[in-house]
């Protein structure tokens, strides 16, 4: 099954996204990203309306501020009908979360927000042609990301990216 490119777009999108607040800073660390710097990769499923799933696999770099309170990422994701690429930023203050993203193969936009939760980040994200909640877990070296879609062909995707 080949997947519309947009399809693969969003889901492509909302992984970057929920793979920016995968693990919070262990003790003694100046802010909650210290853990993502570096390369990660994953692999999960996409559910879609009708029934079907698809794999997709993605691939990310992580980039921390100085203070440790801002986080950079650069994120390629890639389908068996599409690719995706992923410039985005968040900003911790006080638990919250806030930021930006930007899709530069399809020139897409939006802004998100979240808070720390007890077993990761809950997030939502808003853009003209997207609207999703995250709920991430972490557990050790492993983000568990699951995303429900609000609206579209798309309803969810799993996905569980390892450190490395």
């Amino acid at each position: 099954m080949t997947l519309p490119r947009s399809t693969v777009f969003v889901s492509c999108l909302l992984i970057a996204l929920t793979s920016l607040f995968a693990a919070p800073a262990s003790a003694g660390t100046p802010g909650p990203f210290d853990s993502l710097v570096g390369r990660w990769t994953g692999e999960g499923r996409l559910g879609f309306a009708e029934g079907k799933t698809e794999t997709i696999t993605c691939r990310a770099t992580y980039f921390a501020s100085e203070d440790g309170q801002t986080l950079t990422q650069n994120l390629r994701c890639a389908s068996a009908g599409a690719k995706v690429e992923v410039k985005s930023e968040v900003k911790h203050d006080a638990g919250a979360l806030s930021g930006s993203w930007s899709e530069l193969i399809y020139n897409k936009s939006g802004q998100l927000t979240g808070a720390i939760t007890k077993n990761g980040y809950r997030i939502s994200v808003k853009g003209d042609d997207l609207n999703a909640n995250m709920e991430i877990i972490v557990r050790g070296d492993k983000q568990i990301i699951e995303i429900q879609f609000n609206n579209a062909t798309l309803i969810g995707l799993t996905m569980v990216m390892n450190k490395g």
